[in-house]
């Protein structure tokens, strides 16, 4: 018998009390392994359809399940501890006086011990390049670094499912490359919530596109970024002179 998906979202409406409509009818599945750029212009539902996947937001209608599991309340503790949400600003994530106390934090809350957390901490610091660090505070790390230890306290947690929301923003171009190595290098699922159409080629092998919380598009990514009449129709954008051939080269290279 075949493994679930990873990340299924079945017929999943949001409203919000306001009674704007976030989400309407999105069905996607992500399979065990498949990194998926999740794209779309500004209000589009991407942050939404994202809080979704670790019960942060419960669907107005509809299910989400994280690896055959259904999102519930009676589920949502073991639902958090197998995805790891990774948030645009570090700051949202990052409050202990020391990185490795940051790292620590979340497993810690899931009743892992010594010398167990112990071993989570280093492991996590050294999958991003940070172990140098462990004991410095994170208000004097640059902003790359400040993303890496935002990363390694999710990875921390030993996740299934890794989600990460804009995760190239206000990264200098070798930070962007060193992270886009770290994540290359993690073989986990993954979704991708960005506006950083270059970055989403470099990590991911499929795209979705989401607009007026409607999956506009869903295929290869080389597929979504060569239609350029898709694009625009869904206020996306490439870079000029972006080559969409060297990426993918570049992204099989990482791995």
């Amino acid at each position: 018998m075949s493994a679930p998906p990873a990340v299924e979202l079945e017929a999943v409406q949001h409203v919000y009390p306001d009674g704007r409509h976030a989400l309407r009818g999105i069905d996607l599945a992500v399979e065990p392994g498949e990194r998926v750029a999740v794209l779309g212009p500004n209000g589009s539902g991407k942050t939404t359809l994202m809080l979704h996947l670790n019960g942060v937001l419960a669907p107005s209608s509809g299910t989400v399940r994280i690896g055959g599991t259904t999102v519930t309340r009676s589920t949502l503790r073991g639902i958090r501890s197998r995805v790891g949400l990774v948030f645009q600003n570090p700051d949202d994530q990052l409050f202990m006086p020391t990185v490795s106390q940051d790292v620590a934090f979340g497993p810690a809350n899931f009743g892992v011990s010594e010398p167990e957390l112990g071993s989570r901490v280093q492991s996590a610091l050294e999958a991003v390049g940070m172990e140098e660090h462990a004991g410095r505070t994170t208000m004097h790390l640059s902003a790359g670094q400040q993303r890496r230890v935002a990363l390694a306290t999710v990875l921390s947690c030993r996740p299934e499912v890794l989600v990460l929301d804009e995760p190239s923003n206000d990264l200098d171009p070798v930070s962007r490359r060193e992270l886009a190595e770290v994540l290359l290098g993690l073989g986990t699922t993954m979704l991708v919530v960005t506006h950083d159409l270059p970055y989403a080629a470099q990590l991911c092998t499929r795209a979705v596109i989401l607009n007026d919380g409607r999956l506009a598009a869903d295929g290869p990514i080389e597929t979504i970024l060569s239609d350029s009449g898709l694009l625009a129709q869904n206020r996306l954008e490439l870079p000029w002179g972006f080559s969409l051939t060297q990426s993918a080269t570049h992204t099989l290279g990482g791995e």
